[in-house]
Order: structure tokens, then C-alpha cells, then sequence
């Protein structure tokens, strides 16, 4: 199948890549389906599009990259709606909100996206027991690969 996306054009995608939000996103609700593309010579971010409008997606990027003492844990309704079995089923990402210049974008730490590998599930949990940030600076990151 064809996706549009306004960031990176047409992109070929299959079935078996469709990530399924049952309630969508904060602020995006009727979009629930999505898929991560790469961008092409870029390992650190991709895009979360959505497969019905092309106006909706989002740079998202691995937390750890940012930071490597990122831990929460799941309650017990997002494990349920997202039918996690075990830990490595399971990918954590994070919505990067883009600025310019690039270099003081952030990461929002406090709502991770947790995607299930297994089924394809995925969610945007807002961490209610952890003191993440919202705007988590990447410039940090940036100084030390440079480094």
C-alpha cells in the first residue's frame, strides 16, 4: 500500500507494518493507525505517520539516546490494552517536538509511546508516577556525540 506523508512523500508500506492506537493519540483521537518510517541516513529519529492523513506524523526518537537512566513502569491497564506478555515485546519512543534550530528540540519523557511488537498495539502513556519531563532538551545529547 501507498502512505502519504507531508514529511517524506509517498512511502510503500504493508499491512503487517500497522501500528493499531485504539484510542488514537492526545489531541489526534480519530487517528489510531500509524506506521514507523525511517528516514533515510538518520539512525536516532523516524516518523510516526498516521496511514490516513498525511498531515499527521510525528519525529519520534528511542529515549535511551537521551537519556540512560530513563525507568517507569507500566500501569496495569496499559499493559493490559497494549497485551504485553514479557518486556522484550515491547519498544519505547518518544514524540520529539522540533524547533529551530534542531539542536534545541526536546523529547517529551513524561508520554512515552510504548508499541508492542508482537501485536502491534501501541499507546501513548502518560507516566503518572515518575517526574519526567515534558521538554526534555536533546542539546545535551548532541554536545556529547559531537564530542
Amino acid at each position: 500500500m501507498k502512505i502519504q506523508s507531508i514529511i517524506l512523500g509517498e512511502v510503500d508500506a504493508t499491512e503487517s507494518e500497522i501500528l493499531t492506537f485504539d484510542n488514537g493519540l492526545p489531541g489526534f483521537e480519530n487517528e489510531r493507525n500509524f506506521i514507523l518510517l525511517s528516514i533515510e541516513g538518520n539512525e536516532v529519529y523516524q516518523i510516526l505517520q498516521s496511514i490516513n492523513s498525511k498531515e499527521v506524523g510525528f519525529v519520534i526518537a528511542n529515549p535511551y539516546l537521551f537519556t540512560s537512566d530513563y525507568t517507569f513502569e507500566l500501569n496495569e491497564s496499559s499493559v493490559e490494552a497494549l497485551n504485553i506478555e514479557s518486556e522484550e515485546d515491547i519498544i519505547v519512543l518518544t514524540i520529539v517536538t522540533v524547533k529551530e534550530p534542531f539542536n534545541t528540540s526536546t523529547v517529551n519523557l513524561k508520554a512515552p509511546v510504548i508499541i508492542n511488537t508482537k501485536s502491534k498495539k501501541a499507546k501513548q502513556c502518560i507516566l503518572e508516577n515518575a517526574d519526567y519531563p515534558i521538554r526534555y532538551s536533546i542539546e545535551a545529547n548532541m554536545q556529547k556525540d559531537k564530542g
